[in-house]
């Protein structure tokens, strides 16, 4: 695919069609996250139908590059929900990004963010709402349901960046270490009664399972964007799905099973003694 960049002519201006816009709503707050995160987070359309499920159910991408992305959204439910086309246009030198409503629901409205540095690890956040087309009360009332909306997602993203930011520093640790290469986890009868357990291995952390009576160890984080993937249960099929992005693995061989490019690494090997202690190590 060709990149051309917004289909919105002036997609970095204010209200570039002259609609007439009221200011619904202004959401503010600081989240535990740095600039770096925060706007990573901005670029990363994929994580919206699945670690924001409650509030989109679909997303089917048109295009996407460091300008922002443009994609085709449903609601929930996505049986009654309108085909909403979204346009992220990131404005970098003023530190703010507009998402616009290209067609569907409420066309033409304009949410703008804008970033604020507050310290290395926080950022100072501003969320303006505008609304074309709508009275004083209809702005209001639609201006309430976009700040509960925002206060969900919000407190969605600020989790998974601190969790990412923890896994990136554990991640920078454990590489200025030497750490063991193996670990005896003990007798099997007594480890079985104790799973599913996550470890840690080389200062990474890494699940325990059991499966068909035999033991399983995979890494305990996607090797996507380091989602932690230690309270994610495996399924029937015995594979796991990554709650940020919904990368898909299976648990037994490492690899992705949804049609992605990356595997489970680095791989894990389980051994079962002459005396059954359990030994996991680096295959």
């Amino acid at each position: 695919m060709t990149q051309t960049g917004p289909v919105q002519e002036n997609a970095q201006d204010h209200n570039p069609n002259n609609l007439p816009m009221r200011v619904a709503a202004v959401y503010e707050r600081v989240i535990d996250a740095s600039l770096a995160r925060a706007w990573e987070n901005v670029l990363d359309w994929e994580h919206l139908p699945h670690l924001h499920d409650s509030s989109f159910s679909s997303l089917e991408l048109e295009e996407a590059g460091q300008w922002g992305w443009r994609a085709r959204t449903k609601g929930v439910p996505e049986e009654t929900s309108p085909e909403t086309l979204i346009e992220l246009v990131v404005d970098r030198p003023h530190s703010r990004y507009v998402s616009r409503t290209l067609a569907g629901g409420l066309p033409g409205m304009e949410i703008w963010t804008h970033f604020a540095k507050a310290d290395e690890r926080t950022t100072q956040i501003k969320v303006e709402f505008h609304i074309p087309h709508v009275d004083e009360d209809g702005a209001a009332k639609l201006g309430e349901i976009m700040l509960g909306l925002y206060e969900t997602l919000w407190d969605e993203d600020e989790r998974m960046m601190v969790e990412r930011q923890e896994a990136l520093d554990a991640k920078s640790k454990s590489s200025n270490t030497d750490q063991p290469q193996e670990i005896d986890l003990g007798m099997a009868d007594a480890l079985a009664n104790k799973l599913p357990l996550t470890i840690e291995l080389e200062g990474r952390p890494v699940n325990i399972v059991k499966i068909n009576d035999r033991f399983h160890a995979y890494a305990a984080e996607c090797p996507h964007m380091l989602a932690p993937l230690s309270d994610v249960p495996v399924d029937q099929e015995g594979c796991i799905t990554c709650p940020w992005h919904g990368y898909r693995f299976d648990i037994r061989t490492g690899e992705v099973t949804n049609d992605k490019d990356l595997s489970l690494t680095p791989g894990f090997k389980v051994t079962l003694t002459e005396q059954h202690h359990v030994i996991v190590s680096r295959q």
